[in-house]
């Protein structure tokens, strides 16, 4: 492993653009939601790296409340069939969702990264 001497990106900016949380150069995933094993540029392990259920809760929150919004103000202004709204719905939530995993899974790896995050103990009482 190389040692990185360089300056750390924004969390933020490392996670949106889904980059290594120490360099912001090399490629977090090494498929569509699977974390590499090392960065390709700085070699930074990141088998640290696990966000656990935070990024599907975020995700949930946030296309839940765009879909909601926009099939309420839709119900009220044209009154639909049922088909139609499952027609337009359930493509804007799979795509919202699919959009937002990754950013926000790597956003909160390159946060955890940032504050030097551990794994709770029974032992760190």
């Amino acid at each position: 492993m190389s040692d990185y001497g360089g300056p750390a990106p924004s969390p933020f900016a490392a996670g949106l653009l889904c980059r290594c949380p120490r360099c912001g150069a090399g490629k977090l995933y090494g498929g569509f939601l699977t974390v590499a094993p090392r960065c390709s540029h700085c070699g930074l392990d990141l088998a640290m790296a696990d966000s656990g259920d935070g990024p599907a809760i975020f995700v949930i929150f946030i296309v839940g409340f765009v879909v909601v919004g926009f099939a309420l103000v839709l119900e009220n202004l044209a009154s639909p069939p049922y088909w139609l709204h499952m027609v337009l719905e359930v493509p804007m939530i799979v795509a919202g969702s699919l959009a937002l995993l990754r950013p926000f899974k790597a956003t909160l790896i390159a946060l955890q990264w940032a504050n030097k995050a551990k794994q709770h103990s029974t032992d760190d009482r």
